[in-house]
């Protein structure tokens, strides 16, 4: 069902689109072990405390002004907007599954308007902490180095210290 929907969209194509589009196709994705051109960010943080706290944590405005130091608004429905980092990160939760997974459309306000990445934050259970599975897609070009640090210094390394 889902292929006729499509084909006669790309018989609809001109041939120059066609041939971008078969150009982008073909090509291999980036190297994993060459992060400057990769457009995806994936983390694995362990945390000793249970995925509920980490959930909250991300979710509650007032926990996430406490760990990260910063003015945070947080609205914790599917579609609910959020702003964090006095206004830097702005967004709006995608996806809510309580004390498992996060998924937010994310986007940094200096980035071009109406350009959005997807944050997913996914948590399991491991023992009695939290085995967090970050994956971070679809920013800007060029942004992968600055990005995985701000994950590392702005959330991470934030968290531990304020569940320590």
């Amino acid at each position: 069902m889902l292929v006729l929907v499509v084909l006669p969209i790309a018989f609809a194509q001109s041939d120059k689109v066609k041939e971008q589009k078969d150009d982008l196709t073909m090509r291999m994705p980036p190297s994993p072990e060459d992060p400057l051109t990769s457009i995806t960010i994936h983390q694995e943080i362990d945390f000793t405390v249970s995925p509920q706290r980490i959930y909250e944590a991300l979710l509650d405005a007032k926990q996430f002004t406490a760990f990260s130091g910063s003015p945070a608004e947080i609205n914790r429905d599917v579609g609910g907007a959020f702003s964090v980092f006095k206004g830097h990160i702005i967004g709006r939760n995608l996806e809510l599954v309580p004390n498992q997974r996060i998924v937010q459309a994310w986007r940094v306000v200096t980035w071009p308007e109406g350009v959005y990445s997807i944050a997913r934050f996914e948590l399991q259970a491991q023992g009695s902490g939290t085995h967090l599975i970050f994956d971070h897609i679809g920013f800007p070009e060029g942004l992968h180095d600055h990005l995985a640090e701000g994950w590392e210094t702005n959330y991470w390394d934030l968290l531990k210290k304020y569940f320590h």
